[in-house]
């Protein structure tokens, strides 16, 4: 028995009927699940939890389905879908990168692609790692560790190696991409607020036939010298309405980590927002294009 003004009635027997339709279906809800149906439904979203979570984009060598967890990350992966070049902005934890490259995966088992590329330009995240001993490989391997980690978590080991033994995986730093075409292939640039104007265009312009790009980041971690433009913040401002283009911003509604993930995100956004008299961060409309 529900007892409470009619709104908030209907309000809870909406998320409750959510819930329980996830639950059929075979999920398990957690706290914070209950807490995003709620969500949605004071957003008046036409999204609800039970259709986020039937949206398998992959399984995992362990068997743990991978599917959009907020509205965000939907948008985001029908934003990846539906168009050749997608822009994934955002803060830390929103899942930009894990969900680029399980799409990646998916579209390269559905032969959607012959091979899967990712990315990212060796910038130190403000501190000075010094001499890396080793050969090329070795060097830059610190900078990739991140995609190495999504792809070991969504392939295993095993699949990885399989993968990159028959050169269709390809990790490398941003400066390797110059003077390429790359046809065929899923793309990922990572990290993308730490390239320059010059780099940005360049990776841009490595698309080949058939292929699809991602661009992920966050604008809100440059670690550029001081005074060096973004090069992401540029092209998300002068791409956005290019057809065949998507620029999906999340947000920290988005976050997917521990629910403290949110707090220091919103903590540091008044922080800046206090600083600049505004801060970089689009309204509903914005983040949908």
């Amino acid at each position: 028995m529900l007892k409470g003004d009619e709104e908030n009635v209907d309000l809870a027997l909406s998320v409750l009927e959510d819930i329980r339709d996830v639950v059929r279906a075979g999920n398990r809800v957690s706290v914070r699940d209950a807490k995003h149906a709620l969500d949605l439904v004071r957003e008046g979203s036409p999204m609800t939890l039970s259709s986020l979570l039937s949206d398998v984009i992959q399984v995992t060598s362990r068997g743990k389905q991978i599917k959009p967890r907020t509205m965000g990350q939907k948008v985001y992966i029908d934003a990846m879908r539906e168009n050749s070049m997608t822009f994934g902005i955002g803060p830390a934890g929103t899942g930009k990168t894990y969900l680029a490259v399980a799409m990646a995966v998916a579209a390269y088992k559905a032969r959607q692609v012959n091979r899967i590329i990712l990315t990212r330009p060796a910038v130190e995240a403000g501190e000075k790692l010094g001499f890396l001993p080793g050969d090329i490989q070795e060097k830059v391997d610190p900078y990739l560790r991140p995609l190495y980690d999504a792809l070991w978590d969504i392939m295993g080991i095993e699949g990885f190696d399989r993968l990159r033994d028959k050169g269709a995986l390809e990790i490398a730093p941003l400066a390797y991409m110059r003077g390429r075409t790359l046809d065929d292939a899923f793309i990922i640039l990572d990290e993308a607020q730490n390239t320059t104007r010059e780099q940005m265009k360049m990776f841009l312009t490595r698309m080949g036939f058939s292929s699809k790009v991602v661009v992920t980041g966050d604008v809100t971690q440059i670690d550029l010298p001081k005074g060096q433009d973004s090069g992401l913040v540029e092209a998300a401002s002068i791409l956005r309405d290019v057809s065949g283009i998507a620029v999906v911003y999340l947000t920290e509604l988005d976050v997917v980590r521990h629910e403290l993930v949110q707090r220091v995100i919103k903590a540091y956004e008044a922080l800046e927002g206090n600083r600049n008299g505004i801060l970089f961060q689009p309204d509903e409309t914005e983040r949908n294009k």
